[in-house]
């Protein structure tokens, strides 16, 4: 994975490579500035040459993938065609947490609901009273939208980003290579199929409707068959994998699912888009919120990724997916180890826990730092000797005492004393780690 390189006035640079960052932290020409995502600034350089790079994002409701590029062109000296490449350089995959705010915000209303019903039972329920701005969003999807734009500004901060590409909006890529096309030949073009395939893989969560099988290669199945009079219409459309296809065949979903009717239920009434609406519903004011940086911002469809990363012949990834966006003809470089960056959150502001009818059980302190750490803080633990004698790093959780737990790689280690603990950095309300590259992570899983 690229290293983000600073000069001496913090001023980004081109990217480098591990290597390079470790000698130059081994003869004192660098100091490390954040560790994830990993960034030095160097001691005897002002300004540099830099190339143009490009931020590309595909934005999710549950994950949005980030992928940092540097383009280039070749010309073909024959035909005069232009390819665009892309070298990958860094890849990250940035998790929300807007159903953990929708649930905290589903247990406050309880409460609210609770507490006015006990003393004011007299009080009519209030509904519609409150104001909402233009471009409101529910504070689930306004995390998605901040935590999106928030991570676009600092990765700007240290990198030379001069362009921007977001999964957005669908063009008629047909008549962009051929304006002449027409009849026939324009219906069952390149993309043919991939809308509807994308849409499917939204709507069905990724995995087979019928025995939840994931990472399969899946196919569209007609809930009602063809031979029973089913049309081809998106509502009568889900997906399966290979054997469960050839095993249903031409029989009627009541039949093929006589003994699961819980699976039958939740088919018949289709599966919920709550994924898809809260992306469709933050696509457009996070462009607006990409347009207002200034950068060129370039807008691909969905169909278009896919399209893009099958023809590569890519794993199916947040990161990757994000790197196929737009207008692409070859991607370099891409089996990199990916930067997982989890939103945690900055605490709560409620210093009282509850049980689950809403009375108290428990006081938080007040003060979040014990001994000059706080949790969330990355930290490195050296114990010398006992049971858990070694090197420990990963995220703090603090205690009054001074008897820390970390939470490390292979799992948590309780009961670490402060005087062990090293601060590596700050809580930034974001959890870090890495995740294996593309091709081992997919070896992986066929095992």
């Amino acid at each position: 994975m690229a290293v983000f390189v600073l000069d001496k006035q913090k001023k980004p640079l081109m990217p480098c490579t591990e290597k390079r960052a470790r000698l130059l932290l081994e003869r004192g020409r660098a100091v490390v500035v954040r560790l994830a995502p990993f960034t030095i600034r160097l001691k005897d350089r002002i300004g540099g040459a830099v190339q143009p790079l490009r931020l590309k994002l595909d934005p999710g409701s549950r994950v949005t993938g980030l992928a940092i590029v540097r383009e280039s062109e070749i010309c073909d000296p024959d035909t005069g065609a232009v390819e665009r490449l892309e070298h990958g350089l860094w890849f990250g995959e940035l998790a929300h947490r807007g159903q953990a705010i929708r649930e905290a915000l589903e247990t406050r209303r309880q409460y609210r609901r609770a507490r006015r019903a006990r003393k004011t039972r007299y009080r009519a329920p209030r509904f519609l009273n409150r104001t909402r701005r233009a471009g409101w969003l529910p504070p689930s999807l306004q995390h998605r939208l901040d935590t999106t734009v928030t991570w676009v500004q600092r990765l700007r901060r240290i990198a030379p980003i001069s362009a921007l590409s977001q999964e957005l909006v669908r063009f008629d890529t047909q008549a962009l290579q051929n304006p002449e096309i027409s009849g026939v030949e324009y219906q069952q073009g390149e993309l043919a199929g991939y809308e509807v395939r994308e849409y499917l893989l939204e709507k069905w969560n990724r995995r087979c409707a019928y025995c939840g099988a994931r990472a399969v290669a899946l196919e569209i199945e007609h809930i009602v068959p063809r031979a029973r009079g089913g049309s081809d219409r998106v509502s009568n459309l889900t997906l399966a994998c290979r054997p469960c296809n050839v095993s249903k065949g031409h029989q009627s979903i009541e039949t093929f699912l006589k003994g699961r009717p819980a699976l039958l239920h939740q088919i018949q009434v289709q599966a919920p888009l709550k994924d898809a609406a809260a992306v469709n519903a933050t696509r457009w004011a996070l462009f607006n919120a990409l347009n207002a940086t200034g950068l060129p911002v370039e807008t691909g469809s969905g169909g278009r990724t896919k399209f893009n990363r099958t023809r590569l012949n890519l794993p199916k990834t947040h990161a990757l997916d994000a790197a196929c966006v737009g207008t692409v003809d070859q991607v370099r470089d891409w089996n990199r180890p990916v930067l997982s960056i989890r939103a945690t959150g900055r605490g709560a502001y409620s210093r009282t826990r509850t049980f689950k009818n809403g009375f108290p059980r428990g006081y938080l302190r007040c003060q979040k730092r014990v001994q000059g750490f706080q949790t969330g803080d990355w930290v490195r633990a050296e114990v010398p000797k006992g049971k858990k004698a070694g090197v420990h790093v990963g995220r703090v959780a603090v205690r009054q005492t001074g008897s820390f737990n970390i939470q490390a790689q292979a799992g948590t280690v309780q009961g670490i004393s402060y005087r062990h603990c090293r601060l590596l950095q700050r809580a930034d309300g974001y959890g870090y780690s890495f995740q294996l590259k593309p091709e081992m992570e997919a070896a992986r899983r066929a095992a």
